[in-house]
């Protein structure tokens, strides 16, 4: 199957393709999961709790953010989206902008963007990269104390899900890089993929993820070096 049957390739991207950038990943044995407790920075009832130490945990992952810089996998899905004849759309569980920095477009980030912040009350998203606390001003409505980093937090629906099936439904070839399976919904994506058609999957993953059985294609290794190697088959027309 050569890369000009693939009308429409949607991409899963997890938190194991901006490793190689120094953005920590969260369920490795050294992820940010055995350093926090979830309940406590990545919940809302966390949040409600103490907003000022979850504020911290968010302004450390922006400053962060601010020294990282897309590697080699960024790149190649940012050129496959450039030179494909057909439709590709990235979604990402990624909060980071290192797709959008590497050149991607078509984009959806269903778990939000750490480079925006929300107002609780009014729903206003903007762009912000600095840090914020608990006294700081929503742009919009002009109420402090609301504003929170417009991250999808556990108990808190995913965005764009309406968007993203549909893409699924009609897609040709999904491919997962970089996720552990482990958290839904992305990781039943690849089940709603296979229902009833005939859509090639594929698993680019350091290491096997919980549903990697899948997937009819896997490669495994660091996402510097696979996910390259993948795109230019696709580029290439092989199969």
């Amino acid at each position: 199957m050569g890369v000009k049957t693939y009308r429409r390739i949607v991409i899963l991207t997890g938190a194991g393709i901006s490793a190689e950038s120094g953005l920590g990943t969260f369920r490795d044995k050294d992820g940010l999961w055995t350093k926090y407790d979830l309940r406590d920075v990545a919940t809302p009832e966390g949040f409600e709790r103490n907003p000022a130490f979850v504020h911290e945990f968010y302004n450390a992952r922006r400053r962060g953010l601010l020294t990282a810089q897309p590697n080699a996998a960024h790149h190649a899905l940012a050129r496959l989206e450039a030179e494909h004849a057909g439709e590709v759309l990235i979604v990402t569980q990624n909060v980071d902008d290192l797709h959008e920095r590497a050149g991607s477009r078509n984009l959806i980030h269903m778990h939000g963007e750490l480079a925006r912040i929300r107002c609780g009350r009014c729903e206003t998203v903007t762009e912000h990269r600095g840090d914020i606390d608990t006294a700081t001003v929503c742009g919009h409505c002009g109420r402090a104390g609301a504003m929170r980093p417009h991250v999808v937090w556990f108990g808190e629906m995913p965005l764009l899900m309406d968007e993203i099936h549909e893409a699924l439904e009609a897609c040709d070839l999904f491919v997962s890089i970089g996720t552990s399976g482990t958290v839904y919904p992305a990781a039943g994506f690849v089940a709603q993929v296979r229902r009833g058609r005939r859509a090639l999957t594929v698993e680019l993953n350091l290491d096997p993820s919980d549903g990697h059985s899948l997937f009819a294609q896997h490669r495994y290794g660091n996402a510097s070096e696979i996910v390259p190697v993948f795109v230019d088959e696709l580029l290439r027309g092989e199969p």
